[in-house]
């Protein structure tokens, strides 16, 4: 049973780390077996109705932290909570009558539709799945609302179209409407529009506005700042496994706490070219996500890292400098 009042999505100190093959020699030789450590102690919570946007930039840990959030993947600790419940331990039987309340829409439309089925189909296969709709008419009355809820009107032009014969924008749309017919409460958008031209992402994105909108909780993985700064109610910004700030979007972008956070705003275009900012280009590669650095692990590009940054990790807290009580940065100088 739902705890009353309780988050949508409620995930505290989430850890998740993939092994690292020793190989025979490895074994052999009794080498200590080594891990990814993909996801960090990572904490968040989205609302109903609310859209909460994970930055950063690639191989920080983003979509590992949305499929352990789905339980697509196995947590090494932590826990998940969903609507009040603890789905963290469930089995796969457990979990099946969820997944119609959790859905994903993946990065790359090109890839995430079956290219063999018309959109009535690859539409209608999610309520086949999971046994729901109940006729065949009923069902193909819910394709078509999905379609048109996803801004696919009128829904009869799609239906009987193959991926191929859409276009870039109206192939996401699909993959959205593919995930709405199902009626879930959190959506999960994979970078929904990085593999869209600019002058349909606009489109998309107002779509997830109006699902946020209608009371669907999204967490939308991302790594534009700006694109975030507009449509997410809260943003979190991820870097090497690890939440380094969050906060309302606005504050985030306005007053950034992080050095982190300071250096991808840098480089977000202006809308006027008379307000120019230096960029702050991170020196030196990402570290190893098999060898975390010690103390803070953005020292080894930070620019205004001190000694006692190599040995002490922070945690988020709120600073003096914002004004939000959940404004919160990882920065012993912030």
């Amino acid at each position: 049973m739902s705890a009353v009042g309780a988050p949508l999505l409620d995930v505290d100190d989430l850890v998740v780390r993939y092994p690292v093959p020793r190989g025979l020699i490895g074994l052999l030789r009794r080498r200590p077996q080594l891990a990814v450590h993909a996801v960090e102690g990572v904490t968040l919570v989205v609302e109903a109705g609310e859209l909460v946007a994970l930055v950063g930039e690639s191989g920080c840990g983003k979509t590992t932290t949305a499929q352990a959030v789905l339980r697509l993947v196995d947590p090494l600790s932590g826990s998940i909570r969903f609507q009040g419940d603890d789905i963290t331990q469930l089995g796969m039987r457990a979990l099946r009558p969820l997944r119609r309340r959790m859905q994903i829409v993946y990065q790359d439309p090109y890839e995430s539709l079956d290219p063999r089925l018309r959109v009535q189909a690859t539409v209608e296969e999610p309520l086949l799945i999971h046994r729901m709709g109940g006729s065949k008419g009923e069902r193909a009355s819910l394709v078509s609302d999905a379609l048109a809820r996803a801004g696919l009107s009128p829904p009869e032009l799609f239906l009987d179209r193959f991926p191929h014969q859409l276009s870039g924008g109206q192939r996401q749309r699909v993959a959205i409407a593919a995930a709405l017919v199902l009626d879930p409460q959190l959506l999960v958008a994979d970078e929904p529009v990085s593999m869209l031209d600019v002058s349909v992402r606009a489109g998309v994105l107002r779509l997830l506005e109006e699902l946020k909108a209608s009371g669907l909780g999204i967490l939308m993985i991302t790594h534009d700042l700006s694109t975030a700064a507009r449509f997410a109610d809260r943003i979190a910004v991820m870097y090497l496994g690890r939440i380094v700030e969050e906060g309302p979007a606005g504050e985030v972008v306005r007053n950034p706490q992080h050095p982190y956070t300071k250096a991808l705003l840098s480089v977000v275009p202006r809308r006027d070219p008379r307000m120019r900012r230096r960029p702050q280009i991170l020196r030196g590669e990402t570290p190893d996500a098999v060898r975390i650095p010690s103390g803070c692990r953005f020292h080894p590009r930070c620019p205004i890292a001190i000694d006692v940054c190599t040995t002490e990790d922070p945690s988020l807290r709120r600073t003096d400098s914002t004004q939000s009580p959940h404004h919160r940065a990882a920065c012993l100088l912030a």
